[in-house]
């Protein structure tokens, strides 16, 4: 399986909590956030890796290029206005079967993950299968609601479900049949893509999480190496 990571947000948060270096190169256990998700990839059987970062952050692009990873990554440089533009122009790498999709700040916990992609696997019919965690500690986060077979029925802004996503994806790559409406039409934002797919009848899937944590502020990275200690 491929992996596409969006790594292309400015990390206004953390910047404005005093820390002056691009998101993905945030040390969380003094791992780069980058590095700890590529070997992370690695050590779950994922085959190849392609990332979009955005044009101020040519140095994550450096810093990866500069290291031995197992895996081969490739990159594209460019700013989006969203991380569903992201999507789209990480599509390129990503049409020819299921793939992982992750924003670059998520930190989970390995032996989840690894059970995350096996579940994928059993189930083939599911256009897109979305990591959901009971943990809310988001500004904004994306409450979902599932049926008894965890199959996602609708998602809210408003606090309605116990559940919120948690920034892994695994998709079909027919979901990018729905690019050009979306484009057209204006749709912004992953979140909006979602609902979108769901509105066409999309197949979508939760995987619960015990716990992600996104690293958007500085207390953020306690809360994640809090997080790993726990493993």
């Amino acid at each position: 399986m491929k992996a596409g990571i969006i790594a292309a947000g400015e990390g206004t948060r953390l910047r404005a909590d005093g820390i002056s270096v691009p998101k993905p190169l945030v040390q969380v256990n003094g791992v780069p956030l980058i590095e700890r998700l590529l070997n992370s990839f690695h050590r779950n059987h994922i085959t190849e890796a392609v990332c979009i970062v955005n044009e101020s952050s040519i140095e994550v692009k450096k810093f990866v290029e500069g290291k031995s990873f197992k895996i081969p990554v490739h990159f594209i440089v460019k700013s989006t206005p969203s991380s569903m533009h992201s999507l789209f122009e990480l599509s390129q790498f990503l049409v020819d079967d299921r793939f992982l999709l992750t924003t670059v700040d998520s930190i989970f916990q390995d032996h989840e993950f690894s059970h995350f992609l096996k579940y994928s696997e059993s189930r083939p019919t599911a256009d897109g299968i979305l990591a959901v965690t009971n943990f809310i500690d988001d500004e904004n986060p994306l409450y979902v609601q599932m049926n008894s077979e965890n199959r996602i029925t609708s998602f809210k802004k408003m606090e309605q479900s116990a559940w919120v996503t948690g920034g892994l994806y695994i998709f079909s790559s027919r979901i990018f049949k729905e690019r050009e409406y979306v484009l057209h039409r204006r749709i912004e934002r992953l979140r909006n893509f979602l609902a979108h797919l769901l509105e066409k009848d999309y197949r979508l899937e939760g995987f619960s999480f015990s716990k992600i944590v996104d690293v958007d502020h500085l207390q953020d990275i306690s809360k994640a190496e809090e997080l790993l200690k726990s493993i």
